[in-house]
């Protein structure tokens, strides 16, 4: 590793590798973090630094689109030990993982990644001199230390990185040539020339050298090699600039063996270099990730190709002034000028700006008379990428309406930058190789800041958060909310708050007043832009209570099918009303929902179809977790999504659940309370199947005041019986035996088999766990009488299970097998593959206990793999902790060690206060 290109500051902690083998090296040492699969881990991390890397893509890549079943439970692993490994090689803890939502994110400074600082040092040498620009290019080839990604057995393919290298070195022989280094390079150039055949600039580099050593022969011998070569195998001829070259050495032109720099035109005697762009806005903060882009765009990767970026996103997300500030920065690395035309592609004021007129415009800026100026669109596209052709200009477009507004527009050659801002993606563009960067709302500490430098306000630092995320970080809004601060004593921070806070005033608050000038306002131009199908769609985004939506959804509520549903949020899209986050999952930003939901008039009577829909595919999707207690059928003529299995059954739960809890909520508020008891239990079996207590106990507590306001008793037993298996999971005996003992009665009231089964199963549990277990034995003895009366077959595997549960509780492990393999073997029977997993757990716990070591490590094993292929945390939890016994018994401490760290993480993930035991056991085993 070359550690003297890193600054002091750089150099005193680790710098990570991926320009070679991946790891890390700390101060003169490396540190390799494990095998292929854990490095190809972190080579994924480190390639995307700072950003969530999806855990489904990491299972893909890893395992070649062909992973084991417990390939979440090895990545899971494997970020336990790459942690672990970052603690020893960065004790400071700068560079740490983060889990956020359904995938890992490495927080890292990006200058102490190999190829971060390749980029950095590529991008610096643009127009610098040769001498400048070969040590730069030097210090970035040298970071190479072998072949990209090695020692990671390919798991991870980049073939990026072989590029930049390639790159670097061309441009790093380019200035060696400049410099008159022709003889020194003759043989690198011939190797690379073997290696890369086809790369056209290598073999001009390895011509031109020739030429100037004396060996005109050998120069024009190796071009026919080439044009032979190419015709034979690509069926192409050379290039334009090479067959120049080729031409230039037969003519035996001598001013080839002059070195110097790329000619530049110098603009006439009496033209000014145009400055074009307007004055850069103040207070710009938190853009340092789009500045960066920017600056690897500018640098490039194509020599041949015009670099063109285009910075899409919504209205009053910051495009112009981003553009601008970079524009301003990067000036001195264009000498021949800056050009800029706002093109009023959604200016309600002025029509969208013709190309032809802004060409016009450009020309003259460039020198050309306006008697000159051609009059055709083509004359003058033709004569301004020609005065370009060879000139480094930076080109920024403005409010672009549609690709077919720039492509006049954009400059020709290779040394200028064209950037486009737009409200769309301009998917036509990046078709022709443009380069798109969608930009985003600020982090809320930049948010902050923005309102204080707006406001020059002392506020307390919490109240300008809170200000920005209520403004959702737009800085349009996060400058009105400033300039109202600062202008308009009579607001305080507080009343902003609160207008901000409710839905129904919170635009109102984003205007200038006695102008147009507000959130309302640019969204209006946006949505002016939509046909009326589309305004429908836009509308009806604004009826659903939570924050994203998709095409079913929508197509249940509009009447018409899924495919029309899915291109209407997709036109949504395209204008950054709305965000495609994954497959047909579309979120929108806050203050776009509050402008879709005053667009809504009709929310209130569309709601009840809302909770239809949810409460249809709930029931479908629950159906697929557990065989069915109930016999709630929530079935809907209804455009359903495809829930095939079990594992799409979670995923759409797991996506869908914030949406669930705002629209039950929202429901409860209505008075819909029919349908939102019944939408808490339908929530309540996934979270039975993935527990987390806080939002589990809160929509079950909503659940049962909602069955209470509709009288429905049937519903308010079947709610404390989710209630029950709540506060089993998380405590709260007392809690469960009051709930426990209301369900038997109702229960028994309604004289429903099945209910009474439940409820003095949920009792008999309440009272084991208040150590009562005689009365447990009673209750449970009754349930099973009933559940056998009423060929219950679930329940009775159930309850097989708990009394094996009370008399190992007893101390009589022996007494507990009989019921306990009973259960495991019903539960097979049933089909119900997510208690088989639990029941085999408490049965290998049993064995254990007994000191018959092999069927107790058969059965944690296999109950462990039912319940990771299930989705079901606890019970793999807990099911690697019966292992870990029995590995700590046989003498494996190693693998002990590991089976607790991942039960540990399980718990963890599940908000389960048992992390603390098994946390306890890890800290009290013995070092291996």
């Amino acid at each position: 590793m070359a550690h003297e290109w890193f600054t002091r500051e750089e150099a005193q902690g680790p710098r990570f590798c991926v320009l070679g083998p991946v790891g890390a090296v700390v101060g003169d040492r490396a540190a390799v973090p494990g095998g292929p699969g854990i490095g190809g881990l972190l080579a994924m991390l480190l390639l995307e630094p700072n950003q969530v890397v999806p855990v489904e893509r990491i299972v893909d890549v890893l395992w070649d689109h062909e992973p084991p079943a417990t390939a979440r439970t090895i990545v899971q692993g494997y970020i336990s030990r790459l942690r672990k490994w970052l603690s020893t090689v960065d004790p400071g803890g700068t560079t740490r993982i983060q889990t956020s939502g359904a995938g890992y994110r490495l927080a890292v400074e990006e200058a102490r990644i190999d190829v971060a600082l390749a980029r950095r040092l590529l991008a610096e040498s643009r127009g610098k001199p040769a001498d400048v620009r070969a040590e730069l290019l030097s210090r970035a080839q040298s970071l190479w230390r072998g072949p990209e990604l090695s020692d990671i057995a390919g798991r991870v393919r980049a073939p990026e990185l072989a590029e930049l290298r390639l790159t670097v070195i061309e441009a790093r022989l380019d200035a060696d040539l400049e410099l008159g280094r022709h003889d020194e390079v003759i043989g690198e150039l011939v190797a690379l020339v073997d290696t890369h055949p086809f790369r056209e600039h290598l073999v001009g580099q390895l011509v031109l050298a020739l030429y100037r050593s004396g060996r005109r022969a050998a120069a024009l011998e190796f071009y026919q090699r080439f044009a032979h070569r190419a015709a034979g195998e690509l069926g192409l001829d050379p290039g334009p600039g090479l067959r120049e070259l080729h031409s230039r050495v037969l003519r035996d032109d001598t001013t080839l063996l002059e070195p110097r720099p790329t000619r530049v035109i110098t603009p006439r005697l009496g033209v000014l270099v145009p400055a074009e762009l307007p004055p850069t806005p103040s207070g710009f903060t938190g853009r340092d990730a789009d500045l960066a882009w920017l600056d690897r765009l500018r640098a490039g990767g194509d020599p041949a190709a015009t670099a063109v970026g285009v910075l899409a996103g919504p209205a009053g997300i910051g495009k112009s002034a981003l553009a601008v500030v970079w524009g301003a920065g990067a000036a001195a690395t264009f000498p021949d000028g800056t050009l800029f035309a706002a093109l009023s592609g959604f200016d309600p004021a002025h029509p969208p700006a013709d190309p032809a007129a802004v060409l016009g415009r450009f020309l003259i800026s460039l020198g050309v008379t306006q008697d000159d100026v051609p009059t055709e669109q083509a004359d003058r596209v033709a004569l301004y990428r020609t005065l370009l052709a060879e000139r480094r200009v930076l080109v920024v477009l403005d409010d672009a309406r549609d690709s077919d507004q720039v492509l006049p527009l954009l400059p020709g050659g290779s040394s200028s930058v064209a950037l486009v801002t737009s409200r769309r993606r301009l998917d036509g563009l990046v078709a022709l190789g443009a380069r798109l960067r969608v930009v985003q709302p600020l982090a809320p500490d930049a948010a902050a800041a923005v309102i204080a430098h707006a406001a020059g306000t002392t506020a307390a630092a919490p109240d300008l958060d809170r200000l920005a995320r209520l403004c959702g970080c737009l800085p349009l809004a996060l400058r009105i909310i400033g300039a109202r601060l600062a202008s308009s004593p009579q607001w305080s921070v507080g009343e902003l708050v609160e207008r901000l806070t409710d839905e129904r005033t919170r635009l109102g608050a984003l205007r200038v007043e006695d102008t147009e000038t507000g959130v309302r306002a640019a969204l209006d131009v946006t949505v002016g832009a939509l046909t009326p199908d589309r305004v429908e769609a836009l509308r009806l985004v604004g009826t659903v209570p939570g924050a994203t939506t998709g095409p079913h959804l929508l197509a249940a509520l509009a009447g018409v099918d899924v495919e029309t549903a899915r291109d209407r949020l997709r036109a949504l899209a395209a204008l950054f009303l709305v965000t495609e986050t994954a497959r047909d999952v579309f979120d929108a930003h806050a203050l776009v929902r509050a402008y879709a939901r005053d667009l809504a008039a009709d929310r209130a009577t569309r709601l009840p179809e809302v909770l239809r829909y949810y409460l249809a595919v709930a029931d479908h999707c629950r159906r697929h977790l557990r065989a069915a207690a109930d016999d709630l059928d929530e079935s809907a003529d209804l455009p359903l999504p495809p829930i095939p299995d079990r594992d799409a059954a979670l995923d759409w739960f797991e996506t869908e659940w914030p949406n669930l809890l705002a629209a039950a909520a929202e429901g409860a508020a209505a008075g819909l309370h029919d349908q939102v008891w019944r939408l808490a239990r339908l929530a309540g079996e996934f979270r039975r199947t993935r527990p987390r207590r806080d939002d589990w106990a809160w929509v079950l507590d909503l659940g049962l005041e909602s069955a209470r306001a509709a009288g429905d008793r049937r519903g308010e037993v079947l709610i404390r019986l989710s209630r029950c298996v709540l506060l089993t999971r998380f405590g709260g005996e007392s809690e469960i035996l009051a709930d426990g003992e209301r369900a038997v009665a109702v229960a028994t009231e309604l004289r429903d088999p099945r209910l009474m089964v439940m409820g003095h199963n949920a009792l008999a549990s309440a009272l084991y766990g208040q150590k009562r277990h005689h009365d447990a034995l009673a209750h449970y003895h009754r349930a099973l009488d009933l559940a056998v009366r009423a060929d219950y077959r679930l329940g009775e595997a159930n309850i097989h299970n708990n009394i094996a549960q009370v008399h190992r509780d007893l101390g009589d492990p022996a007494e507990a097998v009989a019921p306990q393999t009973r259960a495991v073997d019903m539960f097979r029977e049933v089909g119900d593959l997510g208690f088989v997993g639990l029941a085999l757990a408490n049965l290998a716990e049993l064995e254990h206990e007994l000191g018959h070591l092999a069927p107790a490590r058969a059965h944690a094993t296999e109950a462990i793999t039912l319940a990771a292929a299930n989705g079901l945390e606890l019970t793999e939890a807990f099911g690697r902790e019966v292992l870990a016994r029995v590995l700590c018994e046989e003498g494996d401490l190693l693998g002990t060690r590991v089976e607790l760290e991942k039960a540990a993480d399980l718990y963890r993930v599940a908000q389960s206060p048992l992390v603390a035991t098994v946390q306890e056991r890890l800290d009290t085993l013995p070092a291996v």
